[in-house]
């Protein structure tokens, strides 16, 4: 196990904050991760099942990103909940795997609350969160808050360390500087002068990825940042930063933002006459619904992320699915969609990770857990899973686009794999049209 004495000042803080919340309850207060550490529940009822928290936007800006919970993660289990579940050896028995689901509203300060209610009332044993950093970093906070192990995934992991150090919390996803790489390898075959910029909210994660992004730059050959400063999300006029890059010339944008500014932002670009070479905006077009939505079809030539594809040379750990049969599960349930997006395969990858760390503890004592966590070295649907000194597992990421082919039809190109070789190239990375009028 992990030394984790450099941890040792965090942990005794929350631990005196959670014994001062419970000295103020009394003796019929509220317990953290009731569900944990004796053969019977606190009421003196067997334990019937591990009770895993799961935070979720189902509803609000961010709800495409919780689109498939809680198919997906009954799915992955649904074969080890018919031999009886995981055995936990404290209670000397098999137990299946309950999910309890809280929705977020996508909104950080319900996160946080949802989070909560899922310890402190319906007694979770252990968390899982993903769903981008405005519902893990809330999620991952109130778990080392009370002391609950939690396994995260889906949040730029700079961000997610950015609120460590983490005793109870671990991570795996690309950081910003994987990201920069996986789409500066698009931009060089695409070729630009090289001016990047910056289109971040006012919230933590865009105030944080400008930070890195000015940063790691530094280091890319010939790139200029162009920070035209934070705007506020819900804003209806984008016209000092579009009328900033077309002053400065830019010809690439990248940033995190949620679909509703990016399509306010963009239909203003059309307006004004500015199209750059290039889009790589996080979040919002990562879903081909949203690409789409824009209308007009100008979502034409905008690059996206990719986490994890369907053509991905991967298999479950838990299930033995490809990612194809994995997608195509998916897709069978949800009829809506053309292509199964990355959040897919990294939910099913957390559920891949719980399982295997809960069957290596044989335990649901929080100590137990944490150290089966330490040591994992498991390859999942989404690639290797290891963890750091940080509980740390930095993931890297393919480069797509989306683009409307000559029929009318959209299509998804892989058109940047370097950094993420399993999953295979399908087209050359464009300008986006209109970009060399």
């Amino acid at each position: 196990m992990k030394k984790r004495t450099s941890r040792i000042l965090a942990v005794a803080l929350a631990a005196v904050m959670l014994l001062a919340m419970l000295a103020a309850c009394g003796p019929s207060g509220d317990t953290p991760g009731g569900n944990t550490g004796a053969p019977s529940g606190d009421d003196g009822e067997e334990k019937e099942s591990i009770l895993v928290g799961r935070v979720v936007p189902l509803t609000g800006s961010i709800a495409n990103f919780g689109a498939g919970t809680p198919f997906i993660e009954e799915a992955a289990v649904e074969a080890i909940n018919a031999e009886g579940g995981i055995y936990i050896e404290e209670y000397g028995k098999k137990l299946p795997i309950e999910f309890v689901v809280a929705d977020s509203e996508s909104n950080l300060t319900k996160a946080s609350e949802a989070a909560t209610k899922l310890i402190l009332e319906d007694g979770v044993d252990i968390m899982i969160a993903s769903h981008t950093a405005d519902t893990v970093l809330p999620v991952a906070a109130v778990c080392e808050r009370y002391q609950v192990p939690c396994i995260t995934v889906d949040a730029p992991l700079d961000m997610w360390l950015d609120g460590g150090p983490y005793e109870y919390c671990y991570h795996a996803f690309f950081n910003s500087q994987t990201e920069l790489e996986g789409f500066s390898a698009a931009w060089e075959i695409i070729g630009t002068n090289k001016k990047v910029g910056l289109l971040c909210a006012n919230d933590t994660e865009g105030t944080l990825f400008a930070e890195g992004m000015t940063e790691i730059a530094k280091h890319l050959e010939g790139y200029e940042i162009v920070d035209p400063g934070r705007f506020t999300s819900g804003t209806n006029d984008f016209t000092d930063i579009i009328n900033t890059f077309i002053e400065q010339d830019v010809e690439i944008i990248t940033g995190p933002v949620i679909t509703p500014d990016f399509s306010t932002f963009w239909k203003q670009c059309k307006t004004m006459g500015y199209t750059p070479k290039i889009s790589a905006i996080d979040k919002a077009n990562l879903f081909l619904s949203d690409v789409i939505a824009y209308g007009d079809n100008i979502g034409n030539g905008l690059l996206s992320e990719i986490w994890w594809d369907a053509s991905m040379e991967t298999a479950s750990s838990l299930t033995g699915q490809t990612s194809q049969e994995l997608a195509d599960m998916y897709l069978e349930y949800n009829t809506d969609i053309q292509f199964a997006p990355g959040p897919i395969g990294y939910k099913h990858a957390n559920v891949e990770i719980l399982v295997d760390a809960l069957q290596r503890a044989q335990s649901l004592e929080p100590e137990k857990i944490l150290a089966a966590l330490d040591e994992t070295n498991l390859d999942t649907i989404v690639g290797h899973i290891e963890y750091d000194d940080d509980n740390a597992c930095i993931m890297t990421i393919a480069i797509g686009q989306w683009v409307v082919n000559d029929a009318g039809e959209w299509e998804q190109h892989i058109v940047s794999n370097e950094y993420l070789p399993s999953i295979p190239l399908s087209g050359t990375p464009v300008a986006i049209p209109g970009s060399e009028d």
